[in-house]
């Protein structure tokens, strides 16, 4: 684990990626430092699977805990989980990493889900952490495509493989405020999804 840490922090070591390095230096913090594994759990079944961190999870080294994490975190009560991010830094302005980006941390957080996470259900939170998949394999491309145009989308579930791990996904919205078509539904959404893995 310590020597994929490490090769995270050489990765955002080589700079060009727009990191929030303003955000870094206020809370004293090395910005090459990611914000990855948090209070999770690597022997949870279940894992959350976002974006990448805000401020808040800067300034806290913890993974979701601003607005949309709280949902999370409340909605999970005591239960422990994995977590993990596409890019486990703050970019400026809470902007969607590139796909450039995305695709130099890939292969590590692959590694991470796939060798160290010892679960195997993922809640991916909005349709970056979800289309991620697509760019760990493009072969899931046709079939996340497809599913993302279900209108039950938010209740089904897809099977996906990576590197011979069967994961299954269970696909939530993106928990921002800012997502003011499915963040006041986001809690019952990730409420039924944690009942139908009780």
């Amino acid at each position: 684990m310590n020597a994929l840490l490490e090769d995270i922090r050489a990765e955002a070591r080589k700079g060009d990626m727009d990191v929030d390095v303003a955000v870094y230096e206020e809370a004293g913090l090395d910005p090459s430092e990611p914000v990855l594994l948090g209070s999770g759990s690597l022997a949870s079944r279940i894992g959350i699977f976002g974006r990448d961190p805000g401020r808040t999870e800067v300034f806290e080294r913890e993974p979701f805990i601003g607005k949309g994490g709280q949902l999370i975190r409340e909605a999970l009560g005591d239960r422990v989980v994995f977590w993990a991010n596409t890019v486990p830094y703050k970019p400026v302005g809470n902007k969607a990493w590139s796909v450039k980006v995305k695709r130099r941390f890939l292969p590590m957080i692959r590694t991470f889900l796939v060798e160290h996470w010892q679960g195997d259900q993922l809640l991916t939170c909005g349709n970056v952490a979800f289309e991620w998949f697509g760019l760990a394999d493009p072969s899931l491309k046709p079939r996340l495509k497809e599913y993302w145009t279900r209108p039950d989308r938010y209740e089904a579930t897809l099977d996906v493989e990576l590197d011979g791990k069967r994961i299954t996904l269970h696909p939530l919205p993106h928990p921002s405020p800012l997502n003011a078509t499915w963040y006041p539904k986001f809690p019952a959404l990730i409420r039924a999804r944690l009942q139908s893995l009780a």
